[in-house]
């Protein structure tokens, strides 16, 4: 009977170290956003500023991000345990799920005060909203330089998209300041609000379908199922690629698991290393559970139509072959 073969690579980009960096980097833009979400959430309550209490939701979920990104680097540390074979890098996931629905509560806020303040608007200190959305604006900017600077890990990429987000959601505290200010009508403040809560949804929407993704065992962003499986039929001894399944452990930690047809058993101990090389150098997957087969049984299988059923087999032609 074939014997079974787990290998389990470490990426040189997702080791502890990494983590320990992201995690570092991630925790100093926490700092900032934080602070001066809370001088936001201060100024727009002084202020009578929709805009810049909106503003402020949205840096909020971004220092909701980025804790969780700073906690998912923490916890990517941590070893597997028997209770945690993965160890507990989920977590990551289900702190996004946390984020989003919190985001889609800000949201909901943010909409039903917009449209209850255009139809009653009050007075706001428009030279107290454009002077908090001026410091906001150099404040977003600074964020993004220190993630700009830290180590790229996926969660710092992440991060980084929400920070812009806010960037423009400082633009618009700064332009309701100024229009206001200058003598225009309050009701740009509210108007301006929504437009900001729409930049959060549009976040939001993008952040859940990406934690979908993953909890349903999606196959990774950026990688191509058909690529890899021709990429591994390519290796000398390799017949078929079978039972191929890709998925992500975070959202910087993938994983593949594969049936592996060679020609003969003996080879399976300079196949394995091959494998391995090219899905972690090539694909970036790190971990990966090979099971080697002996050909003349898959072509024993192959007479059976109940054998293997909607299995998709790669072989050496370069083309997936389909259906066993």
């Amino acid at each position: 009977m074939a014997g079974h073969n787990h290998e389990h690579g470490h990426s040189h980009g997702n080791g502890p170290g990494h983590s320990h960096g992201s995690g570092k980097t991630l925790l100093v833009a926490l700092v900032f956003t934080t602070a001066f979400a809370a001088v936001e959430v201060f100024g727009g309550l002084i202020a009578d500023s929709l805009a810049l209490l909106s503003d402020a939701g949205h840096m909020l979920t971004d220092s909701l991000s980025l804790g969780v990104g700073a906690f998912a680097a923490w916890l990517a540390r941590k070893p597997a345990s028997r209770r945690h074979s993965f160890g507990l890098k989920r977590a990551e996931m289900l702190g996004a799920l946390f984020n989003v629905l919190f985001m889609f509560g800000v949201i909901a806020f943010i909409t039903y005060e917009a449209i209850r303040r255009i139809g009653d608007t009050p007075a706001v200190a428009g030279g107290t909203v454009l002077a908090i959305g001026a410091l906001g604006l150099l404040v977003n900017l600074v964020v993004a330089w220190v993630l700009m600077r830290g180590e790229q890990s996926v969660n710092v990429r992440g991060a980084l998209l929400h920070v812009m987000g806010d960037l423009l959601g400082s633009v618009a505290a700064l332009a309701a300041g100024a229009i206001i200010y200058f003598g225009g009508p309050p009701v740009v403040d509210p108007i301006l609000s929504l437009l900001v809560s729409l930049l959060i949804l549009v976040s939001a929407v993008r952040l859940l379908r990406e934690v979908t993704h993953v909890l349903m065992e999606g196959v990774p962003k950026g990688i191509d199922a058909q690529e890899v499986g021709d990429t591994l039929v390519r290796i000398d001894g390799v017949l078929a690629i079978h039972d191929m399944h890709i998925w992500s452990l975070s959202s910087n930690s993938l994983a593949l698991a594969a049936h592996v047809d060679v020609d003969t058993m003996e080879r399976w101990a300079s196949v394995l290393p091959q494998l391995q090389h090219v899905l972690h150098e090539r694909f970036d997957i790190t971990h990966s559970t090979l099971q080697p087969e002996d050909a003349s049984i898959r072509r024993a299988c192959s007479a059976d139509p109940d054998c293997g059923a909607g299995d998709s087999v790669w072989q050496p032609d370069g083309k997936k072959a389909g259906a066993a």
